[in-house]
């Protein structure tokens, strides 16, 4: 009896169509933890450093002393590209006014413009994987389930040719189809919650990258950082309701203009 229900008589068993089923489900597994595993070691040194550096960065005194700085960092995590975006815009339209195409409408524009596809081009660096691992939770179920199906189509068409219908005949064979919906089922769970992790992790990410290119472009503009932004600021910030969209706008004249976009 043990030799009928155990796994490896399944797998010595299972016809072509099943040991496809199992790859394919093996294939899915693998490809999700492998992303789960290193996405969650990726995004937790990223939030350790931007913690780090927003610490440091509320910390400097002066515009000048901040393009110092952060031309010395060697770090590349996302806050300290986003800075090195907002000083090499506002260094650009300096030095070339309007001569240039990208310096068309003035600092305001290039900086806004500068800082949009920086965020946009990090949006898109977070979701990398992301389609794999919801593809492996939406759909391993499903291919489980086939699996399950064509198990049973086969066993009870041997059962059939057997003639034998008993108890003990029909638990074998349909008890080890049925490992075909356990093992969908051990594919897409974890794939499900580790995508509904990062899809949260994601968005308090763009957000707090959203605040920081706000404030960046009020020092870049202003040309200071006020004291009672220093007082105000803390390292990391988890914002309620975020908005797919989040506006940059110079505190006098600026007309709100599209910063970033969220991507599934």
């Amino acid at each position: 009896m043990e030799k009928t229900l155990g796994f490896s008589n399944f797998l010595t068993q299972v016809d072509p169509v099943g040991m496809s089923v199992l790859i394919l489900l093996l294939a899915l597994s693998v490809a999700s933890w492998y992303l789960i595993v290193t996405k969650s070691i990726s995004n937790m040194i990223a939030s350790r450093r931007a913690k780090v550096f927003l610490k440091h960065f509320w910390h400097i005194d002066s515009v000048p002393q901040l393009k110092a700085e952060i031309s010395a960092m060697t770090d590349r995590h996302a806050f300290v590209q986003l800075a090195k975006t907002a000083l090499t815009a506002t260094a650009d339209s300096q030095k070339h006014g309007l001569e240039k195409l990208a310096t068309a409408g003035g600092t305001n524009e290039l900086l806004t413009r500068s800082l949009r596809n920086s965020l946009d081009q990090e949006a898109a660096r977070i979701e990398y994987g992301l389609t794999i691992i919801a593809s492996a939770g939406s759909s391993a179920p499903y291919i489980g389930l086939f699996g399950t199906v064509w198990g049973i189509y086969h066993a009870l068409i041997q059962i059939g040719l057997s003639g034998q219908g008993t108890l003990d005949k029909v638990a074998g064979p349909v008890g080890e189809a049925l490992i075909m919906t356990a093992l969908g089922l051990a594919v897409a769970i974890p794939a499900v919650l580790a995508y509904n992790a990062f899809i949260r992790r994601n968005r308090l990410w763009m957000a707090q990258l959203d605040d920081f290119a706000h404030d960046l472009y009020t020092i870049m503009t202003t040309g200071s950082k006020s004291s009672e932004e220093n007082n105000q600021k803390t390292p990391q910030k988890e914002t309620s309701t975020i908005s797919q969209h989040t506006r940059v706008a110079e505190p006098a004249n600026l007309s709100a203009e599209v910063i970033s976009g969220e991507g599934h």
